[in-house]
């Protein structure tokens, strides 16, 4: 008898996984939203050099705002004002004699900026002055947060292996609202990046843990349903939260908008329960038979449970690999089967996290409205994600992941030779190719849960998280390469794209199969997998 078997008799998807689904569901929120919270917090508003000081000249003080600015401050080609440079003195022949003014001496700003704050009333750019020369400081904010969080993940993935799902997500929900609720009242741009680390690092326990429950807890039949809402839970973050920020332009308050519903979360644990996999893998045969009681008894199921006693669960997991034994990340490249495995999730998860959020940061590189363009960015995964839940069962797995990173790859190699200046149609590609992308990273995530034992399966996704975060945290970086060559970030982008394609097309089908319990499983190739695959 495996887990499965004893899935369909207290109903695979029924009221009790109904409930962890949900409850999983609303904790992602506040994940998705510190995820982008950067693209908004770190926004650089139009802006040009402080010229207050200017105003002991003679005839200064008497000039339109306009023209005070026309006689200090160089223009561009184009006419706008230069944002990081001044002249030394006032030109005021400027206003009568347009004169080419670059034989005119400059010099960086001399006393701070004035920004515009009709968009957004304050940032990390307004707030310590982080233009011109530290411009490039507000998109680090963003590669601190997520080395966070591929360290958290890494963190994250062992504990809730060794201590359970259940204790480890109440840890990443408390660490994660207290280190986001502390940031707002930083008082240093270096005390921020700590703490945007720290933030980092507690917050992403919730979507390892909560995505592995949610798969533990469900049957063969349901799991791409599972996935596929777990993922829309993303989506809908993304939307409402470009709606939040819409309505909250101030980065301190928006940053605790978004934190605040981790508050429901603690609340709603109390009715998550344990993985019955996990406890069962771990000798802890009494408590599993807690669960699934309780699974039975919220299903209506609760006479057919009755029938097995806590003993005999023991015969779902191999007797052949010691359940007292405690599995860490080097079990994921003692055996070559593992090994393989490890190294071929490892690097997809790597470059379509690189892809998905290289795509999603640079948002605001087409000219259009930034909260727009993220809703329609959020709300292009509905439709992609919906077809990629139909795909999931018509053609594999494998077969959907693959080909949404050739679409998102196809995307970006076509942005490539269309103009900057047509920023309507550049979005659109963009918003196709974040779609795909999106549809990729749902996939790889069911699809990971599924090739993993359960032995494993929680080291594994933190393993593959760690390398995902990675990709995420180098994505911002790649983005400021656009200075050397306007489309070199594409270019990149789009053979990561396709990279991963070719390497996920390594991995074997998962589609119908039980979900492997033992690394003997694994490594017992396809014999073992035809063992566990459904009659």
């Amino acid at each position: 008898m495996r887990f499965e078997d004893v899935l369909l008799q207290v109903d695979g998807f029924g009221t009790f996984q109904k409930t962890v689904l949900l409850n999983n569901f609303v904790a992602r929120f506040s994940l998705v939203s510190h995820f982008l919270l950067n693209i908004f917090i770190a926004v650089i508003p139009s802006h040009h050099c402080d010229i207050s000081s200017l105003d002991a000249y003679g005839g200064f003080g008497n000039l339109t705002q306009e023209e005070r600015l026309t006689v200090s401050i160089p223009q561009h080609e184009d006419g706008t004002f230069s944002s990081c440079h001044m002249f030394s003195e006032p030109q005021l022949h400027l206003l009568t004699n347009r004169s080419d003014p670059t034989e005119v001496p400059v010099v960086q700003c001399q006393n701070g900026w004035v920004f515009d704050n009709s968009t957004f009333t304050s940032s990390l750019a307004t707030q310590w002055d982080l233009v011109c020369e530290k411009s490039g400081m507000n998109k680090v904010v963003a590669t601190i947060f997520f080395i966070g969080v591929m360290f958290g993940a890494a963190a994250f993935g062992s504990l809730s292996a060794i201590y359970g799902r259940r204790r480890m997500l109440l840890v990443s929900y408390v660490l994660g609202m207290g280190f986001a609720l502390t940031s707002v009242f930083s008082t240093s741009f270096i005390m921020l990046a700590v703490l945007r680390f720290f933030t980092g690092f507690s917050i992403t326990g919730i979507v390892i843990i909560s995505t592995i429950l949610n798969v533990e807890w469900v049957d063969i039949e349901h799991r791409k349903m599972v996935a596929v809402i777990d993922s829309l839970s993303w989506t809908s973050g993304t939307m409402c939260f470009s709606l939040i920020a819409y309505c909250i332009r101030e980065w301190r308050w928006l940053t605790v908008a978004v934190t605040l519903p981790i508050a429901v979360s603690i609340v709603s644990w109390w009715w998550i329960p344990e993985s019955a996999r996990w406890l069962m893998a771990n000798g802890n045969m009494e408590k599993a038979h807690y669960y699934l009681q309780k699974c039975a008894t919220m299903n209506r199921r609760k006479e057919i449970l009755s029938s097995i006693k806590p003993e005999e669960l023991s015969n779902i997991v191999s007797v052949t690999e010691d359940r007292k034994r405690k599995y860490s990340y080097l079990d994921l490249v003692r055996t070559p089967r593992m090994r393989r495995l490890a190294l071929l999730t490892g690097i997809t998860w790597f470059c379509v996290a690189t892809v998905s959020y290289g795509i999603g940061f640079n948002i605001g590189s087409f000219g259009l409205n930034l909260y727009l363009t993220q809703f329609v960015y959020g709300a292009i995964e509905i439709p992609t994600k919906l077809c990629g839940y139909y795909l999931l069962d018509k053609i594999g797995r494998r077969t959907t992941v693959v080909g949404s990173l050739l679409l998102s790859g196809g995307s970006l190699m076509v942005n490539i030779f269309i103009p900057k200046d047509q920023a309507v149609v550049r979005t659109v590609i963009a918003v196709l190719g974040r779609g795909c992308s999106s549809a990729a990273f749902m996939t790889i995530v069911l699809y990971s849960s599924e090739l993993y034992p359960t032995v494993l399966r929680q080291n594994g996704m933190g393993y593959n998280s760690f390398l995902a975060r990675l990709g995420v945290a180098i994505a911002p970086l790649i983005l400021l390469l656009d200075e050397v060559w306007g489309h070199l970030s594409q270019v990149i982008l789009c053979s990561v794209a396709l990279l991963a394609g070719l390497v996920a097309y390594q991995l074997p089908e998962t589609r119908h199969r039980c979900l492997p319990e033992t690394i003997e499983d694994i490594e017992g190739g396809e014999k073992s997998l035809r063992e566990v695959t459904l009659k």
